[in-house]
């Protein structure tokens, strides 16, 4: 995406990542070099380590004055080990388990609670099988796998995410050229400590019973100027129960939506080193009892100057539409599905693609084949201050919706992320960045509106 700085080090610098997050078991590489790679290359194992010291303040409140669980520090570990077995050229098996743990600061030890990673002992994450037919191009998975589309703003598989995300789900995949046809459904998993991890459908305490469908069709270079384009149609069926937040505000019951969606990207070798990217989805369908239509975009453009530190200065703006009237029989907010959010509207994370405005401008270098740093300022509006200000978990709403908040001016407040990444080898990187957010009118219309701050330093390793 233009000038987005995501994921890890180790896959930002590496291909066939989407904003620098891996989504399928590790390659393991050629048989001859890889360690971990046994029986001529039919079993190979992967391991994965990160490390991530965190420390906030006022990140969600905007309240100095007030101490919030998530006022504080701590460290985030996990571990992952991973084996893929692939005995004849058609099958394939992977399996891998993952722990993950938070140690000290102020939030309670569960996954997603007040944004917290959690600790969830060593789970299963991924446990699939794949049966492929190479001569004709279509392959099936079936298991516990990540669902990961386009640069993750409805589907996505954060690594940011301490848990990241997994789905018991089926994929139909036809390749053709450089053309990808999917064909899926799945139900996401909830990451909960001392028991199997389940996900909804096989989870009857877990009330939303979430279920996503999808075609999702995806081509490279399928025009002389384009480096790719998407187009995809997706479903969610699922309960909204009284205990998510999310959209419409104080509204259950069952959703049925479908999102109709495109996204392409311009090749800057093609655009005398220009580059955009451009992403529409149109949503309809039946929410909590109520008729539902909304929108959302994203446009992105950029400049790559020639030069060996490899700068690029770029802009974008990203929209979703809110409900202007939650008394009128229909909703607008725009739902924003399963993403991976993380630094898409900030690296901050206060914010989903749901009614909003955001305006962003983008730059980084790479002096070294080694080293990047990103900086990147963006200012935020609600696009309706009668509906609410989501965070990034598309769930928990910033301030309530009342008669104040209605009232009050848009303007959010703006946020400037400073990020570094060093690749130390191909296996070890470390990221670190700092970030600030500046409270504007719409936060000091309606309470405390104290600058809030957010500073980390990372490592991973990949094997």
């Amino acid at each position: 995406m233009a000038g987005m700085l995501v994921g890890s080090l180790a896959s930002l610098f590496s291909t066939g990542a989407v904003h620098g997050q891996s989504v399928t078991a590790p390659a393991g590489g050629s048989v001859s070099s890889n360690p971990l790679s046994f029986a001529d290359g039919k079993l190979v194992l992967d391991a994965h380590g990160n490390a991530r010291f965190e420390v906030r303040e006022n990140n969600d409140d905007f309240d100095s004055h007030h101490h919030y669980p998530t006022d504080s520090s701590w460290l985030l570990t996990r571990f992952r080990l991973g084996a893929s077995w692939k005995p004849v050229s058609w099958l394939q098996l992977y399996a891998q388990g993952q722990d993950i743990r938070e140690i000290g600061g102020d939030r309670p030890n569960i996954v997603g609670s007040y944004g917290a990673g959690g600790d969830d002992i060593f789970d299963v994450l991924q446990g699939w099988v794949d049966v492929r037919d190479d001569a004709g191009g279509l392959s099936l998975r079936v298991g516990r796998q990540p669902l990961n589309y386009g640069d993750q703003r409805l589907l996505g598989n954060p690594q940011w995410l301490n848990s990241t995300r997994a789905w018991d789900a089926a994929r139909l995949r036809y390749e053709s050229g450089h053309s990808t046809l999917d064909v899926f459904s799945g139900s996401p998993v909830t990451f909960t400590n001392y028991q199997w991890n389940r996900s909804d459908i096989f989870n009857a305490d877990k009330k939303r019973q979430a279920v996503v469908s999808g075609i999702y069709w995806s081509a490279k270079k399928p025009a002389p100027t384009l480096l790719s384009a998407d187009v995809y149609l997706l479903n969610e069926n699922a309960t909204k129960v009284s205990a998510a937040t999310g959209a419409p505000v104080g509204r259950t019951g069952p959703m049925d939506i479908w999102n109709l969606g495109a996204l392409v990207k311009g090749d800057p070798a093609q655009l005398k080193r220009w580059d955009y990217d451009l992403e529409t989805d149109f949503q309809l369908g039946r929410i909590a009892g109520l008729d539902h239509r909304a929108f959302a975009g994203h446009g992105g453009f950029g400049y790559n100057f020639d030069h060996a530190w490899k700068p690029r200065l770029g802009t974008q703006y990203n929209f979703a539409s809110g409900d202007h009237n939650a008394a009128d029989g229909k909703s607008t907010t725009f739902q924003n599905f399963f993403p991976g959010n993380h630094a898409l509207y900030g690296f901050m994370d206060t914010t989903a693609w749901m009614n909003l405005h955001n305006t962003q401008i983008n730059l980084s270098i790479q002096p070294t084949e080694r080293l990047r740093i990103g900086i990147d300022g963006g200012l935020s509006w609600n696009a309706d201050t009668h509906d609410a200000w989501f965070g990034s978990n598309a769930s928990t709403i910033v301030r309530p919706v009342n008669a104040a908040a209605q009232s009050a001016s848009s303007f959010r407040g703006g946020e400037v992320d400073l990020n570094v990444w060093y690749k130390l080898n191909s296996h070890v990187g470390f990221q670190s960045g700092y970030a600030v957010y500046l409270p504007g009118a719409y936060l000091s219309q309606t309470g405390a509106a104290d600058t809030a701050h957010f500073g980390y330093f990372q490592v991973t390793v990949n094997y």
